[in-house]
């Protein structure tokens, strides 16, 4: 641990433990893959989230120090700011920039009295911001780094609802090996792309096809996974899909908005986020142009059709249901991007910023949908 060579500051344990009270449980703002996570106050008036490492953490020392070696030299507007460290004794501490406004996910569509009022300008500024960290750390950064696990619950917005990545630096590609890394699987259902979800494969592409999800939840403020009925799920991108069949993109739009938005705008993001989601990864825009596209500098291109079929009954369905069918069942609608775990296929979604901050568990948030499927969020 003592070789490393990292560009961030390194904190006493006395420090840590005076910011959080001696790691006080009124503090305790979340659990994860990690450990604990505490809310702390340093001498200097700095408000920090500080991530212990549990001693029954399964992800253990080896991973602790990747990721820590792995976020100190990456540092962007848009990325979730480390301030440093403290390896003292057998404890394994992150100190992590706090943000005051949660996430994505719980600003969008988390329990009503948590959710937050973003007007098209401010979701916009936060699509924009997201881009620019992936632009960054897919071209920019002196790694190129795969996060593997974008989802809203993955970007944190601090107090002016500024967009910050959080969790990544868990996969990188080597400039001068291959192009692409087959490996265990990591991520979230419903944001993983088919190539990666399916067959292992992992470059740029699969960040991008999850960026496309996201930014279509951010135009609609709805979660991209909801489920009806026990045996009935609609996916967002889907009803998307069909909308741009139909020639009525336009309907994607939240309710919430009402007519307060630049259409020109909405449509070139629900367009930008459907080439982002094109199943063929090569087809699929680089980060920086899709950071030009949302901010008008180049023009969207022509989306071609991928000829997908649905049957009425389902298209009306979907109609409903994401249209705010008045009759839908009460706590149905569920986040599913918080932890997932099984279906067979040993994927488990690793540290996230469910571990940075907590979300308090509601059956209009968070459900088991299966026995296999876990939904880690404390209450």
């Amino acid at each position: 641990l003592k070789v490393l060579a990292l560009q961030i500051g390194s904190f006493t344990l006395r420090q840590i433990k005076a910011a959080t009270n001696n790691f006080d449980a009124a503090n305790k703002i979340g659990e994860g893959g990690f450990g604990s996570v505490y809310k702390g106050l340093l001498s200097d008036g700095t408000t920090i989230a500080v991530k212990q490492l549990s001693s029954k953490s399964k992800q253990g020392n080896r991973e602790f120090v990747t990721e820590l070696g792995m976020i100190s030299a990456l540092q962007h507007p848009h990325l979730v700011k480390l301030y440093g460290c403290c390896i003292e004794g057998n404890q394994l501490l992150l100190v992590y920039q706090y943000m005051e406004n949660n996430n994505l996910a719980r600003a969008l569509f988390g329990p009503e009295e948590f959710q937050l009022k973003l007007d098209w300008g401010t979701r916009h500024k936060i699509c924009v911001g997201i881009a620019r960290g992936l632009a960054y750390l897919h071209e920019e950064s002196r790694l190129k780094i795969v996060h593997r696990d974008i989802k809203a619950t993955n970007v944190l917005l601090d107090k002016d609802l500024n967009s910050k990545i959080s969790d990544f630096g868990l996969a990188k590609l080597d400039e001068e090996d291959n192009t692409h890394i087959s490996t265990k699987i990591a991520g979230t259902y419903g944001y993983m792309a088919p190539e990666y979800a399916m067959h292992g494969y992992l470059t740029d592409k699969a960040d991008i096809y999850s960026f496309g999800v996201v930014a279509l939840e951010v135009v609609s403020g709805q979660c991209n996974i909801s489920y009806q009925k026990k045996d009935e799920c609609f996916h967002l991108l889907d009803w998307a899909r069909e909308l741009k069949e139909r020639g009525n993109l336009i309907d994607l739009v939240d309710a919430r908005l009402g007519s307060h938005f630049d259409k020109e705008q909405v449509l070139a993001m629900i367009k930008v986020a459907l080439l982002c989601t094109n199943a063929t990864p090569t087809l699929r825009p680089v980060m920086s142009s899709v950071v030009s596209m949302l901010e008008g500098k180049v023009a969207v291109p022509v989306l071609d059709s991928e000829g997908a079929i649905k049957a009425e009954e389902k298209i009306e369905a979907m109609r409903k249901h994401f249209k705010g069918d008045k009759d839908r069942a009460v706590g149905q609608n569920i986040t599913n991007s918080m932890f997932t775990e099984g279906l067979g296929t040993g994927i488990a979604s690793l540290p996230s910023a469910i571990d940075l901050y907590r979300i308090p568990l509601d059956t209009d948030y968070c459900q088991n949908i299966e026995e296999e499927m876990v939904c880690s969020v404390l209450s």
